[in-house]
């Protein structure tokens, strides 16, 4: 947490403000962002528990967390059934995917340029 008279946090207010580059990574660079928007291009809607098995490694607090911040900045819905016991999905916005081509040259890059084998 930060305060909000910190340098940093003006520093990096400012350069979402200038930089388009820097904005979107606001919004999509961590560990787990880029991979919760992937699963939601391949299968449109999911529901938490789906998303969370597909994402071995990440912590339930984690995943809620990562889903507020991208329901936050617009990228996803959460749809919430009127059912017993609730019925929770997540897919993306349009502006989320609108993302489809960076998401897509991302995992492409990562493929083409990860050390296979040791090598």
């Amino acid at each position: 947490m930060r305060k909000q008279t910190s340098t940093n946090l003006e520093n990096e207010s400012w350069l979402n403000k200038e930089c388009d580059m820097a904005y979107t990574l606001s919004l999509i660079g961590s560990r787990w962002k880029p991979s919760i928007l992937a699963h939601l291009l391949d299968d449109e809607k999911l529901r938490f528990s789906e998303l969370k098995r597909r994402l071995m490694g990440i912590s339930e607090k984690t995943l809620i967390y990562k889903l507020k911040e991208l329901k936050k900045d617009g990228l996803l819905n959460r749809i919430q059934y009127p059912e017993v016991p609730p019925k929770v999905e997540y897919e993306l916005t349009l502006k989320g995917k609108t993302l489809e081509p960076i998401i897509l040259a991302m995992s492409a890059w990562g493929n083409q340029n990860r050390v296979k084998d040791g090598k």
